[in-house]
């Protein structure tokens, strides 16, 4: 089973600087994710594209506002 952890904004903040998280907008409309994007966040269409080519161990922060 997948641990599902929460986590301070600065900490997914260094993550995702770091290269070591994929940060995903956890809207499911576009619009809602336009609005609340942030920096380097992929949209969950995006994400949901990517999936067959993310390494297994790959952590993920989703978010949303």
């Amino acid at each position: 089973m997948i641990e599902v952890k929460r986590i301070l904004p600065l900490e997914a903040r260094q993550k995702t600087e770091s290269g070591s998280a994929l940060l995903v907008c956890a809207y499911e409309s576009e619009e809602l994710c336009k609005r609340n994007r942030l920096e380097g966040a992929l949209s969950l269409q995006e994400f949901n594209s990517r999936v067959p080519q993310l390494d297994k161990s790959q952590e993920i922060v989703f978010y949303c506002a």
